[in-house]
């Protein structure tokens, strides 16, 4: 940090207040009511921020100005801030937090970078870690410490950042382009494969080849029944196309004596109810005996039917737009067990599925290798975007 640097307290350099108390409208009924919901991560939409009514007095006080930082104070996103650039009419909301700069030797778009840093989400995670909501207040805000350098710096670094954030938005664009159709390549493949299964082939309901069990959780009160060797899977275990590596472990005891069953491995789980189906439909396949809850069924394959080739042939039928499956896929939270046993898929011989199998695994492999090298692309924009803010903020750019 060069000596023409100054520490300064946010709360020394600007005003902070709490937004406006009010419900929202969709009517025009006063100025723009912003809030914390509105502010992504490419700005505001202001077509899309609805109104409220204020008190002509209230108004002089709430309203937002070019230059102002609004911060989120609360919930998921607690901290996010959001650079004001010429506003039409309008008001933050309560939730939100308003900085405006009382120093005319400070830039608004400097500091904004500054809510960028690592530093400053290490303070917004540990001031809020203190709170009984989690959130983090004006006061804590107000504490904050920056360091400022001479305005002709601020301009500088401003200019150099924001290019080199152009830099990295469009790289990150592309990477994440990338990634997206890697997924959608391994997508069509599925879909084409099993299209032309459907055509070529017998096409067999759920429960025509293949049985269902139910799953349960054993007592909390029974101590023995818990910390033991075998995997009890629940809905917030099912990830999509894995399970997670977090899930409990039940007792041999628990399996004998409560509603649980022992599935073994080659049976594929499918989630029926729970949050989980928020992000759709959630399908798997053991590949050790496990438990299972009450939010999972199992299915239990007979000798016709190769378990992956099953797996695979579920997971093309979340891409259709008649089946339960792709109900779940738009955010249904339950799959009704009936329907999912009338579900059909096409059933070629064993030989055909061995081929099926193997063909999509190669895919799958690929897709997977892209998606790694994809996702550590982005992993290294996030860093070197950290890397510059550091510099800057520490006086090394």
């Amino acid at each position: 940090m060069t000596k023409s640097w100054k520490a300064e307290k946010l709360g020394a350099i600007s005003t902070i207040s709490y937004g406006f108390t009010e419900s929202a409208s969709h009517d025009v009924v006063g100025p723009h009511f912003l809030r914390i919901t509105d502010i992504q991560d490419d700005g505001v939409n202001w077509s899309t921020v609805p109104y409220c009514k204020i008190a002509v007095e209230n108004l002089s006080k709430y309203r937002l100005a070019h230059g102002d930082i609004v911060f989120a104070r609360t919930g998921a996103t607690t901290g996010k801030s959001f650079l004001v650039q010429s506003p039409p009419e309008s008001v933050c909301a309560s939730y939100l937090i308003r900085l405006r700069l009382t120093d005319s030797q400070v830039m608004p778009e400097f500091v904004s970078l500054f809510f960028q840093t690592a530093e400053y989400w290490k303070a917004v995670r540990e001031g809020s870690s203190g709170s009984a909501q989690g959130g983090f207040n004006a006061s804590k805000l107000a504490d904050l410490t920056i360091q400022i350098p001479p305005i002709s710096e601020q301009q500088r670094l401003v200019s150099t950042l924001n290019e080199a954030f152009d830099s990295i938005a469009t790289a990150r664009a592309n990477a994440e382009k990338n990634l997206q159709n890697a997924r959608a390549i391994y997508e069509s493949h599925l879909q084409s494969v099993f299209k032309e299964r459907a055509e070529g082939g017998v096409e067999k309901r759920l429960d025509e080849i293949s049985t269902f069990s139910s799953g349960g959780t054993p007592s909390k009160a029974n101590e023995g029944y818990w910390n033991g060797d075998i995997p009890w899977v629940s809905g917030r275990d099912m990830k999509s196309t894995r399970l997670s590596d977090s899930f409990l472990h039940i007792s041999r005891s628990a399996v004998e004596d409560s509603s649980t069953r022992l599935a073994p491995a080659g049976t594929l789980l499918v989630l029926v109810r729970g949050m989980g189906l928020a992000h759709g439909a959630q399908i798997t396949e053991l590949m050790v005996p496990c438990a299972f809850n009450q939010d999972i069924k199992g299915i239990h394959v007979d000798p016709s039917v190769t378990p992956r080739y099953l797996l695979f042939a579920l997971r093309n039928r979340i891409n259709s737009s008649d089946s339960v499956l792709s109900n779940a896929a738009h955010g249904t939270l339950k799959i009704n067990s009936g329907e999912l046993s009338k579900l059909t898929v096409p059933v070629p011989a064993l030989e055909e599925q061995h081929r099926v199998v193997n063909t999509i695994n190669l895919l799958a492999e690929e897709t997977q290798r892209l998606e790694s090298i994809y996702q550590q692309k982005l992993a290294a924009l996030d860093e070197l975007k950290q890397s510059l803010l550091h510099q800057a903020f520490s006086g090394n750019l």
